[in-house]
């Protein structure tokens, strides 16, 4: 099959692996844009945080603004004429699209496009705003009026958001004639019967895939027509989470298309705070869920060797307080820095939101304040530190080479139920990967859509999976499962196989294919019985071990994973050269001279990791430097060791919440221009060859003598930040 095939095919997506299989990996000239962040205003003082980039958002502005300027030329312009590479986002499946539905574009309402619930009620993102059903209509209204414009106002690099269908939509009319077009059948109600949830889902995923190959493509085109390289993006939801909200979109189904050049993994509190269950608990576990949240868009693209932007949020959607906004930005912030092959970082959405919202000062407090001085220190230490965190080849802590087997059909069963079967938060998938996690094991997803690249499960030395919550889309998944295994790899299949989606109408009981279930297939093929009972099974070079318990009965009890843990430790341990398998509730990486490193709690142990030497401490607004860290469970630290930092002989900032340019050393000397936003505190470690005699910030002597640190060979500066820039001399 072509790869033509494949995008012309009605099945589209639904065949990529077959897709994979048939195509060589697309060369991909990446720009050198390492943070940028996403704004709908025009540049202001108080906003300036210093990125590389940033992408104005939408042509019309964010449907969620009602501030700003509204032309879009302008403000692309305001922020160039600020220094900064200038991207374009918005919204594939719902933005400021008002002249689309009222008519104004082509003289014809288009209401009738939004998801439409059971009940009949249009699923709203905001006035006049429904979420889309991604029409053909609709997707040349978009090229037109908003593609087209973008580039013309010289925007190399398109950002395309979020393309997402609610699960539990799926009866508007405008749904129900692409029903027709793609199945050629009349449209079936997805609460009839587990069948018609799935088609219904299928089908959700391809109209997202099918518009952002139309409006892709037709960027590249453009842009090519002008003599000119359009990249383009998706940020989007990790997959654990889409899965989780009940959201259906094409995810790795993308890595099909060669119009799509990266994506941004959109993690943050607001996703990752959503609450699962583990060891019979229902509670909030956002340092896990973000860290297998980041790792489902690392491991999506790492095979694809595409760009990612890891995002994180010093705020969140839900109206909290400050204090919350920061313990969770942690989690969250420290769990993007332990993977180390990744180093481009959207560092913050709407940076107008963060810095002049009014958010409650504490949990105990009403009063509403804007960002407290503390935070948006830490804050500014934080993203500044991302402009410099280097990529590396060094690994996490903790026992590597266990994987979780994932597909883009776990979001097509989750809503609504049939027959009594329930997931419930997830737990299938969480019951396979939290235990792991809360054990420190840096567990490692895998998709099915990946498969088809050789480096998918080149470092997986035991897989775990389960067929309870989602369905491979060919055979070809399980056909690669089964060439591994034979080839040495050792596969833990958890399920019963009872869940209703095991019977719907689907390539493993069509044609040539009679297997009551897509286990059936896989076993076969591994020369196993297609009933194969709980055991462990010699196959080729290789084992498989069956355990007939669905994964979320793992999470859902107290110490439901236990038998599940001794089954992965005596198969891990069983493989040829691996070393033991250790348990641990502490993570650790270090990227160059910056130690990252987390505690869990609900582990083996609740004893705090304890660090011994001279530390910069990053989560501290004033910088400290300390002897001894102890990072408590359920807490985490992101630090400087003054024992890796290289060359103390020339001058340089190590830590700031601004950042600095047009840096200028001789031998006596050392100067930089510092910016940052208005109305927020300038903090510094700066490393000097010795103790300087002068400090000058815009002409003025600051130097205090106490402000000097022999052991870390460090100046503690400080002053007020200044987006115009404040120029700062050190002399010795």
């Amino acid at each position: 099959m072509k790869f033509s095939d494949i995008i012309c095919s009605r099945r589209g997506p639904l065949s990529l692996l077959v897709a994979v299989s048939a195509c060589t990996l697309w060369a991909v000239d990446f720009d050198d844009v390492k943070t940028t962040f996403q704004s709908s205003r025009e540049w202001r003082p108080t906003i300036d945080n210093r990125a590389d980039a940033v992408m104005v958002y939408g042509v019309g502005g964010n449907p969620s603004d009602s501030k700003g300027n509204r032309n879009f030329e302008a403000r692309v312009q305001s922020w160039r004429d600020h220094g900064y590479t200038v991207h374009f986002m918005t919204g594939i499946a719902w933005g400021e699209y008002q002249d689309y539905f009222t008519g104004k574009w082509d003289g014809k309402s288009h209401l009738d496009e939004g998801q439409v619930t059971e009940r009949g009620d249009t699923i709203w993102h905001g006035h006049m705003v429904p979420y889309i059903v991604p029409s053909m209509n609709f997707i040349n209204y978009l090229k037109e009026a908003h593609i087209k414009r973008v580039i013309d106002a010289g925007i190399d690099a398109i950002f395309m958001e979020e393309p997402e269908f609610w699960a539990r939509a799926g009866y508007s009319d405008a749904f129900k004639r692409e029903w027709k077009e793609y199945y050629g059948t009349d449209w079936r109600p997805q609460h009839e019967s587990p069948e018609a949830t799935y088609l219904s889902n299928k089908l959700k995923y391809y109209l997202y895939y099918r518009a952002l190959n139309e409006v892709f493509t037709f960027a590249k085109d453009y842009g090519r027509s002008l003599g000119r390289d359009i990249k383009c993006y998706v940020p989007t939801h990790s997959l654990v989470n889409y899965s989780q909200w009940q959201i259906v979109s094409p995810e790795a189904s993308l890595a099909s298309l060669p119009s799509v050049d990266g994506y941004i993994a959109q993690v943050w509190t607001g996703t990752s705070r959503e609450p699962n269950y583990f060891n019979g608990k229902y509670r909030e576990r956002v340092f896990e869920t973000a860290f297998l949240e980041y790792g489902s868009m690392e491991s999506m693209t790492a095979p694809t060797g595409r760009k990612i932007f890891f995002l994180t949020d010093p705020i969140e959607d839900r109206a909290k307080d400050w204090d919350d906004y920061k313990r969770n930005y942690q989690a969250t912030f420290t769990a993007q820095l332990l993977y180390p092959g990744v180093s481009d970082y959207e560092v913050m959405p709407w940076p107008e939101r963060i810095y002049e919202g009014l958010y409650r000062e504490s949990g105990e407090s009403d009063k509403k304040i804007r960002i407290p001085r503390f935070y948006s220190t830490q804050m500014q230490v934080m993203i500044n530190a991302l402009n410099k965190m280097p990529a590396v080849s060094d690994n996490v802590s903790g026992t590597h080479g266990i994987g979780v087997l994932m597909s883009n059909s776990l979001m097509f069963q989750r809503f609504p139920l049939h027959d009594g079967y329930d997931d419930p938060q997830l737990s299938n998938f969480y019951g396979m990967a939290l235990p792991l996690v809360k054990n420190g094991i840096p567990v490692k997803t895998v998709h099915i859509e990946n498969l088809g690249f050789d480096a998918t499960l080149s470092d997986i030395k035991v897989l775990a999976m389960t067929y309870s919550n989602m369905k491979p889309d060919s055979p070809q998944a399980n056909e690669r499962l089964a060439q591994w295994v034979k080839q040495g790899g050792t596969l833990l299949f958890c399920g019963t196989d009872t869940d209703p989606f095991q019977a719907v109408d689907e390539w493993w009981n069509r044609g040539d294919f009679k297997y009551d279930t897509p286990s059936q297939h896989l076993f076969e093929l591994m020369g196993i019985s297609q009933n194969a009972r709980e055991g462990e099974y010699k196959v080729g070079k290789g084992f498989v071990r069956i355990m007939r318990s669905d994964p979320k009965d793992f999470v859902l009890s107290e110490n439901g994973a236990g038998a599940y843990i001794k089954n992965v430790q005596a198969l891990f341990e069983n493989v040829e050269d691996n070393d033991n398998f250790s348990f641990t509730n502490v993570y650790f990486l270090r990227r160059g001279h910056y130690i990252v490193s987390a505690v869990v709690d609900e582990s083996v142990s609740e004893q705090p990791l304890t660090l011994s030497g001279l530390y910069i401490d990053l989560f501290e607004p004033e910088l400290p430097l300390k002897k001894k860290v102890v990072v408590e469970p359920n807490s985490q630290a992101l630090l400087i060791d003054m024992s890796k930092v290289s060359d103390f002989k020339t001058p340089r900032v190590l830590a700031a919440s601004f950042r600095e340019s047009d840096e200028f050393i001789a031998k006596h000397e050392y100067s930089f221009v510092a910016k940052s936003p208005s109305e927020t505190d300038g903090v510094a470690r700066v490393l000097l060859p010795s103790r300087p005699k002068s400090v000058i910030v815009d002409g003025e002597q600051v130097f205090d003598k106490t402000d000097w640190d022999q052991a870390s060979k460090t100046y503690l500066l400080k002053f007020e930040n200044s987006p115009q820039g404040r120029k700062v001399s050190f002399s010795w």
